[in-house]
């Protein structure tokens, strides 16, 4: 599996990881239910306002799943940021990973590697974590 992810989705994220610093940042990236699209960009509030662990406010993430219901789409991509740490997922990040068909992006926007920053995709199912190349298109 790979993640193919475009060019303006990337930068809305690093952007958006920046923006809320040193705040993690979160969001999901939504296509047509069985394509595994990357395709709209969905930016979320962090509800716990933390720089070492994102939630989404059950209110937003009950209107995320009525929207993808009517839309008849998926998440395709759950992403969000580490503030401190490489874009790993933690023990956290595996424990609440709820969704087996979504690739896990995680960015890092630590102070060592300013200005530069990492991007990274995961799948986590049943705990089991597997890096898996992104493909950045224009």
């Amino acid at each position: 599996m790979s993640l193919e992810i475009s060019r303006a989705f990337v930068d809305a994220i690093l952007e958006q990881s920046r923006a809320e610093y040193p705040d993690e940042c979160c969001g999901v990236i939504l296509g047509p239910a069985g394509s595994d699209k990357a395709l709209r960009h969905k930016p979320m509030l962090n509800a716990a306002h933390s720089p070492t662990f994102y939630e989404f406010d059950p209110k937003d993430l009950l209107s995320l799943y009525r929207e993808v219901d009517d839309n008849d789409e998926e998440i395709v991509v759950i992403y969000h940021s580490h503030t401190e740490t490489e874009a790993y997922p933690s023990r956290t990040d595996i424990a609440y990973a709820g969704e087996p068909g979504a690739h896990y992006v995680l960015v890092s926007t630590r102070e060592e590697i300013a200005p530069a920053t990492e991007f990274r995709s995961y799948r986590i199912i049943d705990g089991v974590v597997s890096e898996e190349p992104v493909t950045i298109t224009d």
